[in-house]
């Protein structure tokens, strides 16, 4: 790679040391967020209460100097506590635009499976036009955006799970696991110290290197087949209703361009597509009735994916 990207790649070095800092484990996680970040996505991300989102979104924020939001979700919130609003003032009898919290760098919506379908329907519309329309005025949000949104699993008592459709709009969906021994002994320890972080990256940084990605990256013909394979495999399943659409195959080639310049490469192998099949396509695939009731998942159809798929040699 050419001098300026070894040099990018020095810093995803130092933005993980960074962000491990105050991060313990998930490792995957937080990669796929970075990855989301610089290539341009949204990030689902499933966890049940208390394991750190909020910790987790802030300190990425800040090591790339962006400027970090936060809603909670509950049945009650409405479009407009996301949005904004037109205020109207009795005393002057003007109007005057209240921003919501969704104009920001990075926002993490949490607990999005709590929020009523409508009030989903309204952010996802939102975080998709990288624009909202408040009061009949149109409005850019700030770039670049990124939404990190939350969700319980599905079983938690009253939860509102996305449509297939606003799913399909988040890149990735990933998965926080629970930590090992080790990792929640370290979280105890080391709870009371004050960890300053530096920042790796800024705002108008990350939109040049979204360029660079997008120009700089080659896939090759051998490797796309793999890919496009691979999202066609999650179709023609008996277990499945709805795989992976042609919307998945364009997001995919995004993100792996994107792990590939994070890795130092200006290329695309097929690792990269084996990495991130998981959280580009669980999601996306519907299963039918039957696999559900014999508990099959999303993960166990693309593995069997990948167990078939030939990946390319070179």
């Amino acid at each position: 790679m050419v001098e300026r990207d070894k040099d990018v790649f020095q810093q995803f070095r130092q933005l993980g040391d960074e962000i491990h800092k105050r991060v313990v484990g998930n490792d995957d996680v937080i990669e796929n967020i970075v990855i989301a970040i610089f290539a341009g996505g949204n990030i689902l991300l499933e966890s049940v209460p208390g394991m750190g989102k909020t910790v987790l979104t802030k300190t990425i924020a800040e090591t790339m100097d962006m400027v970090f939001r936060r809603i909670q979700c509950t049945p009650d919130l409405k479009a407009s506590d996301i949005l904004g609003r037109v205020l109207y003032d009795d005393k002057t009898g003007e109007q005057r635009l209240e921003k919501g919290p969704i104009f920001t760098n990075l926002l993490l919506v949490d607990e999005i499976n709590r929020a009523q379908p409508k009030t989903q329907s309204a952010l996802l519309e939102a975080m998709e036009e990288k624009m909202v329309t408040i009061g009949g005025e149109t409005h850019k949000l700030p770039q670049p955006f990124t939404v990190l949104a939350t969700q319980n699993p599905v079983e938690q008592m009253g939860t509102f799970p996305l449509p297939e459709a606003q799913n399909d709009r988040f890149m990735f969906k990933s998965v926080m696991q629970y930590l090992t021994l080790d990792e929640e002994m370290l979280i105890v320890k080391s709870k009371t110290k004050d960890t300053g972080i530096s920042k790796i990256f800024n705002p108008p940084e990350i939109l040049i290197i979204r360029e660079e990605i997008e120009n700089s990256i080659t896939i090759s013909d051998s490797v796309l087949e793999y890919l496009v394979k691979v999202v066609e495999g999650t179709r023609a399943r008996r277990e499945v209703s709805t795989g992976g659409s042609p919307r998945a195959t364009v997001v995919f080639t995004a993100a792996v361009k994107a792990r590939a310049f994070f890795k130092g490469r200006d290329f695309v192998n097929a690792e990269d597509v084996k990495m991130l099949a998981f959280p580009i396509l669980r999601h996306r695939i519907l299963l039918n009735p039957d696999s559900k009731d014999f508990g099959i998942t999303t993960d166990d159809i693309i593995a069997k994916v990948l167990a078939r798929v030939e990946p390319p040699v070179d």
